[in-house]
């Protein structure tokens, strides 16, 4: 006599249906995903996590959106965003301790208030605190693992501090799992002038602004910067614009005139125009110089057989 398989669990309350994802990323693309939540304290992004894990599904957490792409027939599985608790900036001393959702801009203005220094190149990342981690991003030789002195990693079986030298760093990547959320970040700082600091805040937005396109529906970097010898030590933007990249346009979506690694949404773009627009760019950088560009933006939901991160 067989006996029948449980049913999976219930979502826990609050999960909503059919969320779409679109208006959470800044590239405004993509579609909607099966289950979407919030956590705003450890205990409910715990009690997600298990959920999801008993229930099948894949995890998706959903940060500032800024690097991030969402499949036109959107995500099957629970898309989460950090709030409340879980996106605060506490001072300690030399110390911030933020949330996995805080916004890294916010946290570099925090410390130039408290005159702290060490994460002012944090006001040029478009992201959260935990897709920082994930992502070991870095801007304008700001290195985030030299100034991060612990996470709070939590998980179905529960939560992990780990160390910088535990996270596997690498340039633009870490060792974190699909269901590896950073729920807490700890960075040391140094006391400075709050004055210097503040100048430096501004003369570095100042930069972004001069290179990079804003206000429109775009996200950060599409490509990393590769370090193959045959890009001569040129950026992925240097390379698609030596490759006739700069404007070249797929349905409503084009490389930016202002930076050729930047991707626009001229309004009308879906995600797979953004993904033949990034497989274009991608082929003529082969072609023209030999160099393979690796995507920084994520894709959440079903990826092309042409899609490689």
């Amino acid at each position: 006599m067989s006996v029948a398989a449980p049913d999976p669990p219930g979502p826990p309350e609050g999960v909503e249906r059919a969320y779409p994802l679109s208006g959470l990323t800044t590239i405004r693309t993509g579609g909607a995903a099966d289950h979407f939540a919030r956590a705003g304290s450890l205990e409910r992004l715990l009690d997600l996590l298990r959920w999801a894990r008993a229930a099948g599904l894949e995890v998706g957490v959903v940060g500032s959106g800024s690097n991030l792409l969402v499949a036109d027939d959107g995500f099957r599985g629970l898309a989460m965003k950090l709030d409340a608790d879980l996106a605060t900036i506490e001072a300690d001393g030399p110390r911030l301790v933020c949330g996995g959702g805080a916004r890294l801009p916010q946290v570099a203005a925090r410390a130039a208030r408290l005159g702290l220094s060490g994460i002012e190149f944090g006001v040029n990342i478009p992201g959260t605190v935990g897709g920082a981690v994930r992502m070991n991003a870095n801007a304008y030789g700001g290195e985030l693992a030299e100034a991060l002195e612990w996470v709070d990693v939590a998980t179905p079986e529960g939560t992990s501090r780990r160390r910088p030298a535990d996270l596997g760093f690498s340039y633009r990547r870490s060792n974190l799992g699909s269901r590896e959320v950073v729920a807490r970040a700890c960075f040391t700082l140094s006391e400075a002038d709050v004055d210097e600091v503040k100048r430096t805040l501004a003369s570095m937005r100042e930069r972004r602004r001069a290179a990079q396109p804003s206000g429109i529906k775009t996200f950060g970097s599409t490509f990393k910067n590769p370090d193959a010898p045959a890009a001569e030590g040129r950026s992925a933007g240097q390379l698609l614009d030596a490759a006739g990249c700069r404007g070249l346009a797929v349905g409503g979506a084009r490389f930016s005139e202002k930076h050729a690694n930047f991707v626009e949404n001229s309004g009308t773009a879906t995600t797979a125009d953004v993904l033949a627009l990034m497989g274009e760019g991608r082929r003529r950088v082969q072609a023209a110089f030999g160099v393979e560009l690796e995507a920084e933006v994520q894709l959440l939901g079903g990826a092309p057989p042409e899609w490689r991160s």
